[in-house]
């Protein structure tokens, strides 16, 4: 064997497998590793609940260690420093109970293990839903309205969907609703629906308790559905020549296990069976003191309310909470090289668990890549000097991390950026399929009277819906005791002479004393919003802070307050609100949000009241989207796009963008230092 050759594949080896991020615990922040998971499963089933027929797992993640605890060992920057104790949250049913249980993964031991008795149940899990989804299929009554229908059964798919919570007093039994499709020649189900049939499935039994076939619609034909680009016939559409992203130097990040490092940014890079992507510890470094100041302890995608506007037999119920009810991490699609993520990418893996609480492993599951837009970060040419054209012009490069969740029929594509003027982008688009309602109209003027949605093809009627994207932000400005503070814009009449002008606009700056004072509907009045260290000042005297600026999708919920999805979703009539920090107050719809009544969600938390100022806060924006379908939404839809972003206000003595240029130098990974 050549010593040199072997030294060689073995350095590709290793720069390779660094373009994966590692599995390896190195970080206190860290999501459970398969081994972690099995260990937790192994602790839960040599507990008292080992014995259970009908135990199963809905939830398995990290306990987060206590913030104090995180920042203290972040501060050090030792790897050697003894880092906070592992443990475990994890929700099971057994017996027809709810157990919240929080396990020692260090000390191999169950360290308290609760029953829940309050309204709502915990995230579904799939083996559940797939046992359901098949029990119409041999179910007599639903066998004869297929056979009434005149379909094939094989044709026939069926698939699960959250009953909602409508005034009941009393928790009932663990629901779901069951509607069901055809299939024949295309994978587009969505658009067949078996419209009029409606299965109640009770899982801790797993049986049909009810059953309705109230009416007979057409199914609507396949034709033009099938989305694969295999079944595509001519005509086709327009086609673009390829292109591709060459990085000579190589790629301009530094993956170093969960930790990612780029260009002036630093943070570290979880996930979670529910919440998706979780990004913690982002900071970014000062170029004057070369000092990493943060701005984020922890973000994440908290709750996606789904709201119908259907009001009939079939469709009422859909009020979905995706992230709490399906698990926004549990349905991570595999993302596609060269489409998905550019071809600069690196591709993580995931973790979550299975019924038996056994680590499933989603691959690809995120993706992190720097973006070339082809748009400038700032630019100026100056023609006002004589004799010269002065241009100076800074291409704008981001980091961003990826991730598509596939709930149901939407496909979630969720991106953090973040850029070297220290701006942190949130991007949230929507795609995927319709949910569609089976009609017998085959044309507009066939209908009378509101049919909820648009007529998008012969017996098919895309509905109106809304979906409301809520971000947990936990910002530490330069610290952890920030304030919220609204600068509003008002007019002021000039009416002493002293100008030609007769108006002008100022600002008003107010600080949010309690949680009430920072609720917020975006649009209402103009405002600028900010989140500032009131103990902290520039050179100028300003405060350091962040604003806060919209990039569209800005609805809010058009829904009546007495409305039970409404009720349930109270947080959603305002896009913006502030708490003060709570370590539990994590999911806007509430940690049981599948039935869940609304008595402990973001609007219970705010209505609190608690003082927020310069104090621990946690900010939470809603992007919200009214979705009214038009006929370009069928088959498939494309991209409908919103976000956010989080700027900084006064937090630099200069402008990063004028030194700052892309890193193009890679590292890599010493977290097997660990392994």
């Amino acid at each position: 064997m050549n010593p040199q050759l072997s030294s060689s594949s073995f350095l590709v080896f290793v720069f390779l497998h660094s373009l994966k991020l590692a599995t390896i615990y190195c970080h206190p922040l860290d999501p459970l590793t398969p081994s972690e998971i099995s260990a937790v499963s192994n602790i839960i089933k040599s507990s008292h609940l080992g014995s259970s027929k009908s135990l199963s797992f809905h939830y398995v993640g990290l306990d987060e260690p206590d913030k104090p605890d995180v920042l203290a060992w972040a501060s050090t920057h030792r790897w050697n420093q003894a880092a906070p104790p592992r443990r475990a949250f994890v929700i099971v049913r057994s017996e027809k109970k709810t157990h919240e249980i929080y396990v020692d993964i260090t000390n191999h031991s169950v360290v308290s293990d609760k029953v829940y008795e309050g309204f709502g149940y915990p995230m579904l899990n799939f083996e559940e839903q797939e046992a359901a989804s098949a029990l119409p299929l041999d179910y007599a009554p639903f066998v004869e309205s297929v056979k009434k229908r005149g379909l094939e059964p094989d044709d026939v798919l069926c698939t699960t969907f959250s009953v909602g919570w409508f005034g009941e007093r009393k928790q009932g039994r663990r629901l779901l609703k069951i509607q069901c499709f055809l299939t024949g020649d295309t994978v587009n189900f969505y658009a067949r629906p078996l419209e009029g049939v409606t299965v109640v499935v009770d899982l801790d039994a797993m049986e049909i308790v009810e059953y309705e076939d109230r009416m007979v619609v057409p199914v609507p034909r396949s034709t033009g559905t099938d989305y694969r680009a295999a079944k595509q016939k001519p005509p086709l559409g327009p086609r673009t020549k390829p292109g591709i992203i060459v990085q000579p130097e190589g790629k301009g990040f530094e993956v170093d296990g969960h930790m990612i490092r780029w260009a002036n940014w630093e943070f570290h890079l979880g996930y979670d069976v529910r919440a998706g992507t979780i990004i913690s510890l982002a900071s970014v470094k000062d170029s004057e003191t070369g000092i990493f100041r943060r701005v984020l302890h922890r973000g994440y995608v908290s709750e996606i309310f789904v709201p119908y506007m259907d009001p009939s037999e079939e469709w009422y119920y859909k009020t979905f909470f995706d992230v709490g009810e399906f698990g926004f991490g549990l349905l991570a699609a595999p993302l596609e090289p060269m489409t998905d993520c550019p071809a600069n990418a690196a591709f993580m893996d995931a973790y979550v668990t299975d019924r038996d609480g056994l680590p499933i492993k989603q691959s690809n599951a995120l993706c992190v890549f720097e973006r070339y837009s082809g748009d400038a970060s700032w630019r100026h040419t100056e023609f006002g000097i004589l004799g010269q054209v002065i241009t100076e012009v800074r291409p704008e490069v981001s980091l961003v991390v990826r991730m598509v969740s596939a709930v149901g029929n939407y496909d979630y594509v969720i991106d953090w950026e973040f850029k070297t003027s220290g701006s942190i982008k949130l991007g949230v688009s929507l795609t995927g399929i319709l949910e569609m309602k089976g009609t017998q109209y085959t044309h507009v003027d066939q209908i009378s009277g509101d049919q909820h949605g648009t007529l998008l093809a012969a017996n098919t009627m895309g509905v109106y819906h809304d979906h409301f994207v809520t971000f947990h932000l936990d910002l530490d400005v330069d610290g952890p005791d920030n304030s919220f503070v609204k600068s509003k814009l008002k007019t002021v009449k000039v009416t002493d002479g002293s100008s030609p002008r007769r108006s002008y606009w100022t600002v008003a700056k107010e600080t949010a004393r309690t949680e009430a004072d920072a609720l917020v509907e975006l649009g209402a009045k103009p405002a600028e919003l900010l989140v500032v260290n009131p103990s902290k000042k520039t050179k100028m005297g300003n405060d350091v802070g962040y604003r806060l600026i919209s990039h569209g999708a800005t609805a809010a919920s058009l829904l009546s307050d007495d409305d039970y999805p409404q009720i349930r979703a109270s947080y959603s009539k305002k896009q913006v609100r502030v708490t003060a920090y709570n370590k539990s107050e994590k999911w806007a719809a509430g940690l049981y949000a599948d039935e869940s009544r609304g008595d402990d969600n973001l609007a219970a938390w705010t209505a609190r009241n608690r003082v927020i100022e310069n104090t621990d806060i946690v900010l939470w924006y809603t992007v919200g989207v009214h979705h009214v379908p038009y006929q370009e939404d069928f088959p498939v839809m494309p991209l409908l796009s919103g976000g956010f972003e989080l700027r900084p206000a006064n937090f630099f003595e200069s402008n990063p963008l004028i030194k700052t240029t892309a890193n193009k130098q890679v590292h890599l990974p010493n977290c097997s230092r660990n392994s």
